[in-house]
């Protein structure tokens, strides 16, 4: 029995994809495709004992997008009749006349085979839409009053967002997708206020590809995480500042996760190495004329993009192009082998078929290359995170995400993060603060000495990656082991901000 939301199945989706494709097949277009998309989100936002805020929105809409003479075409609107879809042809084929002098090359599109009747719903086991909100609030004022009743802590902070997305897609090919996604997102924060000063202590669990049973004790313990909570934040306030200085490092995935993010994730999409987000998101240093050759980091480094893990945030059974999920190879070896692409980009390039990496936040908007889950591969043989530790006599274990910057080549950068736990002669000997890890991209991955077995992986990720004009964002999940990196450079946040 189908999965998909019975109110968006419900929809006149194939008349108005048949109305669409039929008017574009009179105009001549050599390629169009429709999307019809609904975006449900809803948030609450609590302090203390009290729920702070709500926000439940729906967006619904349609889009139409055709290749004429050679050019793209787009128009999107909200009036879902087949007169109106008809109509967004006429848009689009007339937007695609006036950009034809403004356009020097023809656009050309990978080929892709055809799918038809296909369904697809991630995976979950109770949808959090199907939960009352009263229930869901009242999970996170139960934790978050926890949290509150512990010593040193002041007050807390959390937040709950949930999303399902519902896609249909046709194009003129034959192409026929309708697809599900639920993704949900927790976050407490205990807050201590005192004569140290302020400090925070946040939970580390990630944004998921789940339903409500992941804050039910499914793939996350947040009551043990909540009851861990005050006794690091204690600790961090008591802690020692750091010592800048060269060390080495364990990093947990919990932190990897945004390090892969900002220095891999965006420096392999294909469209950014060409140029073609200089005027926003900036360019790549990992340039075309590098693939194959390019020493990205150690020959431990191993990285693979997937639209396939199961619970992955950018996971699909379709892209917004009707590519097939798949898994590709970006570094083997520590050596730049491939990168992201969407039909157009795969073709510009020579190839036979896009790896499926096309999205659009909404119906509004024109799908383009998106980032899908980008993940660092453990060793099947290899060590457990203590094992890692073990192996470092003055170091620091690195958990959690926190702040970060990085320049438009995405080259050089440094890194915050939740916890910092000195290392000495290979055990955790309390906790460090005011800590940043700074590099370049290939001068931090070419440190990495060793990657931790399967037991270490973790799927950390993001709701809300952003890129394009006019901005888009996207969800997408990160997989990796723990990691031992050489000879890092720390810094001192306090003394670096000039608050020594």
């Amino acid at each position: 029995m189908s999965r998909i939301d019975e109110t968006f199945a419900a929809l006149p989706l194939r008349a108005l994809a048949d109305a669409a494709l039929s008017r574009a097949a009179d105009l001549g277009c050599r390629h169009a495709d429709v999307r019809i998309v609904r975006a449900v989100l809803s948030r609450r936002s609590f302090r203390d004992r009290d729920l702070e805020s709500s926000a439940d929105t729906q967006e619904l809409g349609l889009s139409v997008r055709v290749v004429h003479d050679g050019v793209w075409g787009f128009a999107a609107g909200i009036t879902l009749t087949a007169d109106a879809a008809a109509t967004l042809v006429d848009r689009a084929v007339a937007t695609a006349k006036v950009s034809r002098p403004l356009t020097p090359h023809r656009v050309e599109l990978a080929d892709e085979p055809v799918y038809a009747d296909a369904e697809w719903v991630s995976a979950y086991e109770v949808n959090p839409f199907d939960v009352p909100d009263a229930d869901r609030s009242a999970r996170m004022l139960e934790l978050g009053g926890r949290l509150l009743d512990a010593d040193g802590v002041s007050h807390t902070s959390a937040s709950l967002t949930l999303v399902q997305e519902n896609t249909f897609f046709a194009d003129l090919a034959g192409t026929s997708t309708l697809q599900q996604r639920i993704r949900l997102m927790p976050s407490l924060t205990a807050i201590s206020v005192s004569d140290a000063g302020f400090a925070t202590m946040s939970t580390i669990a990630p944004p998921v590809g789940r339903g409500w049973e992941y804050l039910t004790g499914t793939g996350w313990d947040f009551d043990a995480e909540v009851d861990e909570l005050p006794s690091l934040l204690a600790a961090h306030v008591a802690a020692p500042s750091v010592e800048a200085g060269a060390y080495d490092l364990v990093v947990d995935p919990t932190n990897l996760w945004l390090t892969i993010h900002e220095s891999i994730g965006h420096a392999t999409e294909l469209d950014r190495a060409l140029g073609y987000e200089a005027a926003y998101a900036g360019t790549s240093f990992a340039t075309v004329d590098q693939l194959g050759t390019l020493a990205y980091g150690s020959p431990v480094m191993n990285v693979t993009g997937d639209r396939v893990t199961e619970h992955g945030l950018a996971s699909v059974g379709y892209d917004d192009e009707g590519v097939a999920a798949q898994q590709f190879d970006i570094i083997r070896d520590g050596v730049l082998v491939g990168y992201q692409l969407d039909r157009q980009m795969a073709a510009l390039r020579g190839l036979d078929r896009s790896n499926g990496c096309a999205y659009a936040d909404s119906a509004g908007h024109i799908p383009m290359q998106r980032m899908p889950n980008v993940s660092l591969q453990p060793d099947p043989d290899g060590p457990s995170t203590t094992e890692l530790i073990s192996g470092v006599e003055r170091g620091i274990y690195v958990v959690g995400d926190k702040s970060w910057s990085i320049d438009m080549q995405r080259y050089n950068f440094q890194f915050t993060g939740q916890r910092f736990f000195r290392i000495e002669n290979g055990r955790l000997a309390g906790q460090l603060k005011d800590v940043a890890y700074q590099a370049t991209t290939t001068d931090f991955w070419g440190s990495m000495e060793a990657v931790g077995g399967p037991e270490t992986y973790h799927l950390g990720g993001a709701l809300n990656c952003g890129k394009g004009q006019p901005g888009q964002v996207a969800p997408v999940s990160h997989g990796c082991p723990s990691a031992l990196f050489r000879g890092v450079n720390i810094l001192n946040t306090q003394t670096e901000g000039g608050q020594s």
